[in-house]
């Protein structure tokens, strides 16, 4: 009996035991990143993250939501939710406790999801942007039958590559079927604005049509990455990640020389410069082992911070405030996160901390530009006898047998100008000003101080002033104003203070580091002012004498004098030029808190052991394939100017709070590919993309599929997407025969209206180019960030003051105002009438040529009847009013006839169609 009541018992437990097996086997387990993350940045981390930790509890990061709180209670117990201060909080009704406070409760379900999550050992996770890119596999599609080659499938015969699964896979899901191939007009009229930003020509397009090979298509595609204008396309599109312009902005807003940048970008889209070595030689080419001037001009990205020539303004504040644009921009553009969070406290909502912050900002602090209206540290391009003496120099020293640091110091000097201390950071001024605070000025009988300067081996000072005195003298002392002269010699009249000459001097040999003084004898104008820029100090020549100058010296003061053109670029100071890097308490500069090294966030990889503690280190780690960010940042970057939207939304924001990627097994699938299999070719990858059956979909959706997804976000159709601003512009001149081809150079600047610049502090104006530089493409257009070209900005272009990630499409009037009376338009419409008026003898048969020439499709009928009675209307106003045609036309000899066809050509050009990629 007792042993039947035992084996009952076993019997049992082993059904209650594997009731619970059974239960916690079926059991949803509750996923952090997805179901419990979203909930904590909703209602928690407000107050409990990286911003505000009240009761000192942080749901920020693991460690911090598992310690106990201000309470001595744990508020996550894992694997026990009922001992969870959290959960008590939660489900309280008395307001003054219950959580969150003064704010509605959460409703049952999501506390019961809480509950489950951390009854199952309230597991955390890495959001997924921050987990390292794996390969998925590939969906497979089809029956199995057809994968095999032994049945037909719709889904095989429509795939062109991997794309296609990813997107299939989805489809299916959601019980859709992709849509057809959109026909040869418009798809090669897609895929040339994607990779040229230019419409088809006729020929290209007839060329297509004709073209049967079943490789047709790609064969289009492979033209289109080769020609010149893909690179112009791409940078275009760089330049706003870039903040490009041509002038420094702030109040004063003065030019800038950028534009050798500009044709950095597009040399190096058309040459498929791999990714990982067009990110670190932006970042970081200054750094390379001997860089070239190519490489030198790539730092250019982050000398477009905007540099203020205000005077009065604090030259370090606005260092440092260029320094924090480009660590925040570094972020936005290579990591699709909100790092600029982190400047004033640990990240809300992402795994960053504030100290993260300054970390990173370490490598960027010691780059020599200081806010200085030269804009030094600049790459300067000699011409004619000067490129000669530059030439005979580097020979020179070389056939002196001198070191090669030697050489490359002294040819850093020629080309760089560089290293020299500004005069702002001079001290101790008697009888002298930092005059609009940017440069020291002396007075007759004043004196300045250069800190802390090391002489030994130093026995030449270069120094940069200028004045308007007659006969005035300046002097150099060691230690104090009364010590020993190293130097004294009359300053250079200028004419102007503010007009400077570099001067070389020999000095005595000095050892150790010393204060000098800079003291002024000038008793003939003693109210004069002697403006110093800059001084340097540096080693002789090889083979020049001691204490006295040499020719080579000579010829060195005269290339530093030489008119060269300039381009800013990044420079690493090292030795007593570089910097320390504190905290800065709240993000305030003023108030330093504890010194940092630079480092990266701990929540990504590490940087390599061996890798160097700069820029140049920075930039390899953000393109090693162990970063989970840069790749996938990329990617999603090249498929939204493809498809008008990225896998993520928000390509600004990959981060918790950003949208969710639609296709993330894609997108990391890609990211992969495009690292490992490509080589990080850009080229490649959007071969990948605009071959794929997803991106050749034609555009139409019927209205279920529109019900069921307005956005396109399951890719069922194909990209419908307003042109850019610089595409609108560029096919309006491409399709009228107007386009300059002309690669590279100076920014120009085409007709736009009177009155739109402003600019008292230079009296610069706008000066109409001439010939074909008033047709360039929009790229090169001149930007000045406080008058933006207007047609552009009327099309969303940003002013580019701050990196642009993405551009918010809109829709208004002005655009169609812009369209029909600006005058680039206007020009573009006489130049379609003038062709549309040899190509028919009708003017039915006129508008058909305009349309065909547009679109490469030909006009519906119920469009060209619009259009004809557009035409006949017009036309009779104008034989009412021949003076109107004439104005119109700007030409004595206009008719009412070509002014009407012109006004149809206008009409043709503003079509939704035609500012629109279908």
């Amino acid at each position: 009996m007792n042993y039947k009541l035992h084996l009952v018992g076993a019997v049992l437990a082993v059904v209650v035991l594997s009731s619970f097996l059974w239960v916690g086997l079926f059991e949803d387990k509750v996923d952090f990143n997805t179901q419990i993350k979203p909930l904590l940045n909703k209602h928690c981390i407000a107050c409990h993250g990286g911003v505000k930790k009240a009761a000192n509890f942080s749901l920020l990061f693991k460690h911090e939501a598992l310690q106990p709180a201000k309470s001595g209670r744990h508020p996550i117990v894992p694997g026990d939710a009922s001992a969870s201060e959290m959960i008590r909080r939660l489900t309280l009704t008395d307001p003054e406790e219950r959580m969150p406070l003064d704010a509605p409760p959460l409703k049952p379900e999501e506390i019961e999801l809480l509950k489950n999550w951390i009854d199952q050992g309230a597991e955390w996770g890495d959001h997924w942007a921050y987990q390292s890119v794996r390969q998925p596999d590939v969906p497979q599609i089809g029956t199995f039958w057809a994968r095999l080659g032994l049945a037909e499938s719709d889904e095989l015969t429509w795939a062109k590559n991997e794309i296609d699964h990813f997107i299939l896979d989805k489809l299916k899901a959601e019980n859709l079927k992709p849509s057809p191939e959109a026909d040869k007009a418009a798809l090669i009229r897609r895929v040339s604005l994607d990779l040229t930003g230019l419409p088809p020509t006729e020929q290209d397009v007839t060329a297509f049509q004709q073209d049967t090979s079943a490789n047709a298509y790609e064969k289009v595609v492979d033209r289109l990455l080769a020609s010149p204008a893909y690179g112009e396309r791409w940078a275009g599109m760089w330049l706003d990640l870039a903040r490009y312009a041509d002038t420094k902005g702030y109040e004063a807003d003065l030019s800038r020389t950028m534009w050798r940048y500009r044709d950095w970008l597009i040399k190096a889209f058309n040459e498929d410069k791999p990714f990982d070595q067009f990110t670190i030689e932006q970042l970081a080419g200054d750094l390379l082992p001997n860089p070239t001037d190519d490489q030198l001009v790539a730092t250019g990205f982050h000398r477009n911070t905007m540099t203020n020539d205000e005077g009065g303004t604090q030259d370090e504040e606005f260092r440092v405030s260029a320094v924090i644009d480009r660590v925040n921009t570094t972020w936005d553009v290579w990591q699709g996160t909100t790092f600029s969070c982190v400047q004033c406290h640990s990240h809300p909502y992402d795994p960053f901390v504030h100290e993260d912050y300054y970390k990173y900002l370490a490598f960027f602090n010691n780059t020599r530009d200081e806010d200085v209206p030269s804009d030094t540290p600049t790459l300067r391009f000699y011409k004619g006898d000067d490129s000669l003496k530059v030439q005979e120099l580097q020979q020179w020293l070389t056939s002196q047998s001198a070191p090669r640091p030697t050489v490359r110091d002294a040819m850093r000097l020629v080309r760089v100008v560089e290293p020299k201390v500004n005069s702002h950071s001079f001290d101790e001024y008697v009888n002298a000003s930092l005059m609009g605070a940017m440069y020291t000025a002396i007075q007759h009988g004043g004196s300045a101080r250069i800190k802390n300067m090391e002489l030994t081996g130093k026995n030449r000072l270069l120094i940069a002033w200028g004045t308007k005195a007659e006969k005035a003298v300046m002097s150099v002392r060691r230690d104090s104003v009364n010590g020993p002269v190293l130097l004294t010699q009359p300053v250079a009249k200028t004419g102007s203070p503010w007009k400077d000459t570099t001067l070389i001097f020999a000095l005595p040999d000095v050892s150790g580091r010393h204060h000098l003084y800079l003291t002024l004898d000038s008793p003939q104008m003693p109210k004069e002012w002697v403006m110093v820029k800059w001084v340097a100090l540096q080693p002789a020549l090889p083979g020049q004498p001691a204490h006295a100058l040499g020719p080579m010296d000579q010829k060195l003061g005269e290339l530093l004098n030489a008119k060269a053109e300039v381009v800013p670029i990044l420079y690493e100071g090292t030795g007593d030029l570089a910097r320390k890097t504190h905290v800065f308490e709240r993000g305030n500069w003023l108030v330093k808190g504890k010194p940092v090294q630079p480092d990266v966030p701990n929540s990504l990889p590490s940087l390599p052991e061996k890798s160097p503690q700069n820029r140049l280190g920075l930039a390899q780690w953000m393109v090693s394939p162990e970063h989970p960010l840069t790749a996938r940042v990329a990617v999603n970057r090249f498929w939204e100017q493809l498809f008008g939207t990225g896998i993520v939304e928000t390509v600004e924001d990959f981060g918790t709070q950003g949208i969710p990627p639609t296709h993330r097994e894609l997108l990391d699938w890609l990211a992969v590919e495009f690292m490992e299999t490509d080589h990080w070719s850009v080229k490649k990858l959007l071969k990948k993309m605009v071959l794929s059956a997803t991106y050749r979909q034609q555009s139409a959706a019927s209205p279920e599929l529109l019900a069921k997804d307005p956005f396109n976000k399951l890719l069922a159709r194909g990209p419908r997407v307003r042109l850019s601003a610089e595409q609108v512009r560029d096919q309006a001149l491409a399709v009228t025969g107007l386009l300059s081809s002309k690669l590279g150079g100076p920014s120009v600047m085409p007709a736009q209206p009177d009155g739109i610049w402003q600019s008292p502090y230079s009296g610069e104006s706008w000066k109409l180019s001439s010939g074909e530089d008033r047709y360039r493409r929009a790229l090169y257009t001149y930007w000045k960030r406080t008058a933006p070209y207007p047609s552009m900005i009327t099309f969303d272009s940003p002013s580019r003051e701050f990196c642009q990630l993405r551009r918010l499409r809109t829709n208004t009037p002005l655009q169609a105002l812009v369209t029909l009376n600006d005058p680039v338009y206007v020009e573009a419409a006489q130049r379609l009438a003038e062709t549309m008026k040899l190509r028919g003898k009708t003017p039915e048969q006129q508008l058909r040529a305009g349309y065909r020439l547009v679109m490469q499709q030909e006009i519906r009928p119920k469009k060209l009847t619009v259009l004809n009675r557009l035409y006949q209307n017009t036309i009779a106003h104008y034989r009412q009013h021949p003076q109107e045609a004439v104005q119109l036309l700007a030409c004595t000899e206009a008719t009412p006839e070509l002014a009407a066809l012109t006004v149809a050509a206008n009409t043709l050009l503003n079509l939704d169609e035609v500012v629109t990629k279908e």
